[in-house]
């Protein structure tokens, strides 16, 4: 099985749960931040990389946007989700503690 296949499997067993405890949150965040976050943050890496050889070929709006805009969005959009994970976690274990 892939990694991909055991952790939406892992994601998709936390999340079929009767009573939704803050434990079962937590192990949710937990699972996203150090499962899911590595891999998307790999495949936008991988895809920016990507844009950015492609746009020293181009010029005008097509070469700003896979230059600039299109690397900056998606690492940008990772970088939030990854902050807001981590500070959710820190938070909840300083709560709890």
């Amino acid at each position: 099985m892939s990694k991909w296949t055991d952790v939406r499997d892992n994601i998709v067993d936390a999340l079929h749960v009767d009573d939704v405890t803050e434990d079962v949150k937590q192990h949710v965040t937990a699972t996203l931040l150090s499962e899911v976050v590595p891999v998307l943050e790999n495949a936008v890496d991988s895809f920016c990389a990507a844009t950015k050889e492609q746009s020293k070929t181009e010029s005008g709006w097509c070469k700003i946007r896979d230059d600039v805009v299109l690397p900056l969005v998606m690492q940008g959009g990772v970088a939030i989700i990854k902050t807001v994970l981590s500070k959710t976690i820190k938070a909840t274990a300083v709560a709890t503690a």
